[in-house]
């Protein structure tokens, strides 16, 4: 039985793993580089978009940090985000915790609060608007150093109260979770919730350092944790969440096409699996597309939807009232 859109429209959505630079559209790009006159190395949004053909992950940070640079006031960061809250709105997307590296902005001169500023703004106004709650998480750059990690930790202190918790983003491979035992530590002790991406384009091992020497309750991707038997089981019996990026996977050759996507085997061995968009802009995917291609490409049940969205929902940082709230929003199949 093929699932139809308007089921898929139903759900009540929660996205967990969200880069909110990697929402920046080639229109919002070039209107932001005119607006503060930055020279982007493309003649049209054709163009630009036509570059977002990637082999790697590393070929898309290339361009991602490229695009980063037009995001440079408040009201930037503001229009970036409530375009991607725009979208959430479209999609019944009613919960987001969005990550964001602030240290790609402060590394140009951007102060921490311009950043933060501008996103809050935004998440508060679709709030008051259109009642999506909402985490704000900080991701260290992992081909960063350490020390770094920790400087970055330092000055988001004036800021605690607008930041759920730390992540771990960037290039994986090469820059073991392990590296950042000491940030996650202190991170953790100042209170912070901890997830980190591991499992992507990094191996199995990965996975093992975030939670053993990270002490992470989530993990970002972790598509690779099949590799290991002994981790499925733990992830199985001690129902860590996933935060699986179906189109981003595709587009950054983890698999080739959907149809060999594991989501659907990580289901089914009973793993705590969630959908969600990673980067969007670049990947061509928000929720609904990531909820389409894999219906299409997949065939879920209408059980097996239903259990993503509570997988979600449950693995979020919301309040347990919010979460109620969302859980009772599931249709009665």
């Amino acid at each position: 039985m093929t699932i139809d859109h308007a089921f898929l429209q139903s759900l009540p959505k929660v996205e967990l793993h969200l880069h909110i630079e990697g929402t920046l559209e080639p229109e919002l790009m070039f209107e932001l580089a005119q607006r503060n006159n930055v020279a982007l190395p493309f003649d049209s949004v054709d163009q630009l978009r036509a570059a977002y053909q990637f082999n790697d992950l590393q070929s898309f940070l290339d361009l991602y940090y490229q695009g980063a640079s037009v995001l440079l006031t408040e009201q930037d960061f503001y229009d970036l985000t409530w375009a991607y809250l725009e979208r959430c709105q479209q999609d019944n997307v009613q919960h987001v915790e969005i990550f964001f590296d602030p240290q790609t902005h402060t590394d140009r001169g951007i102060a921490f609060a311009t950043v933060i500023n501008g996103i809050k703004r935004a998440l508060h106004d679709a709030q008051q608007q259109w009642q999506i709650s909402y985490g704000i998480i900080l991701c260290f750059l992992r081909h960063l150093s350490e020390e770094q990690a920790l400087a970055t930790l330092a000055q988001a202190e004036p800021f605690k109260q607008h930041i759920i918790g730390i992540g771990l983003d960037s290039s994986e491979v090469g820059h073991p979770p392990q590296k950042f035992a000491r940030a996650f530590a202190a991170a953790k002790q100042q209170g912070y919730r901890l997830v980190a991406h591991a499992g992507e384009e990094g191996p199995a091992e990965y996975i093992w350092e975030a939670l053993q020497q990270l002490s992470v309750e989530r993990i970002d991707h972790g598509v690779r944790c099949v590799d290991d038997e002994e981790l499925v089981a733990l992830l199985v019996n001690e129902q860590i969440p996933l935060t699986v990026c179906p189109t981003s996977n595709v587009r950054l050759k983890v698999f080739e096409q959907m149809s060999e996507h594991n989501l659907k085997q990580l289901l089914e061995r009973g793993l705590k699996v969630t959908i969600n968009s990673d980067d969007p802009a670049y990947f061509g995917g928000y929720m609904m597309e990531n909820y389409r291609q894999v219906e299409a490409a997949l065939g879920l049940s209408t059980a097996q939807w239903l259990q993503l969205s509570r997988n979600a929902i449950e693995a979020s940082f919301a309040s347990p009232e919010r979460k109620a709230e969302l859980l009772e929003q599931l249709p009665q199949r």
